[in-house]
């Protein structure tokens, strides 16, 4: 099963030593605005492992595990992260983290139009109906979706998620099916 693993990973032997265990992706966060560097060379040595969390408050980049905010836009960081050659980008709205109060589709749309890497979405996912205004998105980058609370809470089932957009859903059944072949 593939593993992604972040958090405070902010040196290259950390990295390293996570994906020679066989991590299949390493999350960078803060190294990302503080060291761009590490994360190109990272990048180059473990292509398509590399994958950079956004955590944004305003359109603003968060480090530190939110505790600074830079002066750096999310939308900025982004480009720069898949210039340096990043696999994709993790964006988390910290205003709607944990608040069941939907995901900010605007800055979603908006990170998305901006690069070609894959984004996911983090941040105020509660129901069905947010997951598939997400799957909306997902002709302009968004690829996928970070589900916490509302699993806890029970707001969503992984049953019912699964069945609204994932393989096999309503959505991607061929135009020309013959429905009557199942009666």
């Amino acid at each position: 099963m593939p593993i992604q693993v972040g958090g405070g990973l902010r040196t290259y032997s950390s990295v390293q030593q996570l994906l020679n265990l066989g991590v299949h992706k390493a999350i960078l966060g803060t190294v990302a605005v503080e060291q761009p560097d590490l994360v190109q060379q990272l990048c180059q040595e473990f292509p398509e492992q590399i994958i950079i969390g956004i955590d944004a408050r305003n359109g603003l980049v968060a480090t530190r595990g939110w505790l600074e905010t830079s002066e750096v836009l999310a939308t900025q960081l982004a480009v720069q992260m898949q210039e340096l050659g990043a696999a994709g980008i993790i964006y988390t709205d910290i205003h709607r983290d944990g608040t069941l109060s939907g995901p900010n589709l605007e800055a979603l749309r908006s990170l998305a139009d901006t690069v070609s890497i894959p984004v996911i979405a983090s941040g105020g996912v509660s129901s069905i109906t947010d997951l598939l205004s997400l799957l909306a998105l997902e002709t302009q980058g968004v690829t996928g979706v970070i589900v916490g609370r509302a699993l806890y809470t029970g707001d969503i089932s992984l049953r019912e998620a699964l069945r609204a957009i994932g393989p096999g859903r309503i959505q991607d059944i061929p135009p020309n099916l013959d429905f009557s072949t199942f009666a």
